[in-house]
């Protein structure tokens, strides 16, 4: 348990210094071409589509966890203390999102409209052609806000529950629904994923929310915060990516928008002028939980010894 204790510490320090290296062997990439070679619908009957989504699956999550199964189970502990850490920090986000939201601002600044909805298209899958400044930034801050569950705390959580073949299989699941969960003609195939991350992100998407909450509280915004939470976590499709962007909206004071299908937060005020807030928000549920979980993970270890 105290290595793992140093492993949460250390991966969020790598990930801080290196952040998401653009490599065709990152594990991720991997794995997603080979989503991308057995996940192509037209190449099976529609019948079998659904069964072919959930052995694809098990297929990918079980290749994708093996070789940090090896290293979780069989390394030696200094060989895992020098390994881990990278591994974590493979199924792990928090620079990047940083990063890819802080280029569409960049791009919007400078570069304009145009630049600004190429940029925030490498982001969010939604149609960028036709937004203007405010919707684009509220695209980059909602991708922002809903990966804060899938790409810090979710894998957190599964890795203080089962160590690194739990951060790699929750990393699987969220990118088997990245590519196949959508409602087109991947529906068949991708619905089995699509439930499986559902499933696996419900719990860690209230411990973000509770996080969330606490933080505005702490900051006097607490009743915002929990207004928006109540009126419109249920408003974006899912059970769980609401949650978080409604907190945040609510408690930065900004409206968060998909045109034409949703509505989040009160526009107190423009989302230029409380971008910065959105990140230190994102910045201070990371650190809250992962102190929480190193602490509990240290707190395992006194109680063994008792």
């Amino acid at each position: 348990m105290a290595a793992a204790a140093v492993v949460v510490a250390a991966s969020l320090l790598v990930d801080r210094l290196v952040g998401d290296p653009h490599s065709r062997y990152h594990p991720v990439a991997v794995l997603g071409r080979f989503i991308g070679w057995w996940g192509v619908p037209s190449r099976y009957p529609a019948r079998i589509q659904r069964s072919v989504g959930v052995a694809g699956t098990l297929a990918s999550v079980a290749l994708f966890a093996a070789p940090f199964a090896l290293i979780q189970f069989a390394a030696p502990w200094y060989l895992y203390l020098l390994i881990a850490p990278f591994l974590l920090k493979a199924c792990l986000a928090w620079r990047a999102l940083e990063e890819h939201v802080a280029a569409v601002v960049l791009a919007l600044d400078d570069g304009g409209i145009d630049a600004g909805r190429s940029a925030v298209g490498m982001m969010v899958s939604r149609d960028t052609a036709r937004l203007e400044s405010e919707h684009i930034l509220s695209a980059a801050y909602e991708s922002m806000t809903e990966n804060l569950v899938d790409s810090i705390i979710s894998p957190l959580f599964y890795f203080g529950l089962f160590g690194l073949v739990g951060a790699a299989a929750f990393r699987a699941i969220n990118t088997l629904d990245a590519m196949l969960g959508y409602r087109d003609e991947r529906l068949r195939i991708g619905c089995f994923p699509a439930r499986l991350d559902d499933l696996a992100n419900f719990i860690p998407a209230r411990i973000t929310g509770l996080l969330l909450l606490a933080y505005f509280a702490a900051k006097g915004r607490f009743t915002p915060a929990y207004a928006a939470l109540r009126r419109d976590r249920k408003k974006r499709p899912g059970f769980n990516g609401g949650i978080p962007i409604a907190v945040i909206a609510g408690g930065v004071g900004v409206r968060l928008e998909k045109p034409g299908v949703y509505t989040i937060g009160d526009p107190e005020r423009t989302l230029a002028e409380g971008g910065a807030d959105i990140v230190r928000a994102v910045r201070a549920a990371t650190v809250i939980f992962a102190l929480a979980e190193i602490a509990a993970l240290f707190l395992l270890v006194s109680m063994s010894y008792t």
